[in-house]
């Protein structure tokens, strides 16, 4: 249960979900909750805003390269090559700090089986509405806080992607 997690809204750590499923637990914040069979899951990418590494379109999760390692993969910006190329079907966005979750979002994409790095590459024209339905699963701690400032966890709907804003 979430209860017991600590708050964040400066690092987001994407789990992705292979194959063709994941098997999720009930728990009392749970809203929304969808029953698959299969639980193999792989962190692509963690990033920290705070961490002094500038990761964004321009610099890390289009470069197709490790970005640091996974000792410290909760604690700074993160990415695996080789899970960043795999192709998915699920993707679960998470709230933490210092490891310790206090939200996660799971949704399921519109189009499986391709990998997170040939859809952050997609910028012709970009903006993607990626996924369908909503999340799948969605929990939220008691205790989470700055929720109405989190550009995920204060929304409803689906992810898009690669939606570029610059001045």
């Amino acid at each position: 249960a979430f209860t017991t997690f600590c708050l964040s809204f400066k690092m987001i750590l994407l789990l992705l979900w292979f194959l063709c499923g994941i098997e999720v637990a009930t728990a009392s914040e749970v809203e929304k909750i969808e029953r698959v069979t299969l639980s193999t899951w792989y962190l692509g990418m963690n990033l920290n805003p705070a961490d002094g590494h500038v990761m964004d379109f321009t610099t890390g999760w289009v470069d197709d390269v490790f970005i640091g390692t996974y000792k410290e993969a909760l604690k700074k910006d993160y990415l695996n090559r080789v899970v960043w190329r795999h192709p998915v079907n699920y993707i679960a966005i998470v709230r933490h700090q210092a490891g310790k979750v206090d939200a996660v979002k799971v949704f399921r994409f519109k189009e499986g089986g391709r990998s997170l790095l040939s859809r952050f590459l997609a910028m012709n024209p970009g903006r993607e509405v990626g996924t369908e339905g909503g999340p799948i699963q969605e929990s939220v701690s008691k205790n989470a806080q700055n929720l109405g400032d989190d550009p995920v966890f204060s929304v409803v709907g689906d992810n898009e992607f690669n939606w570029a804003y610059s001045n």
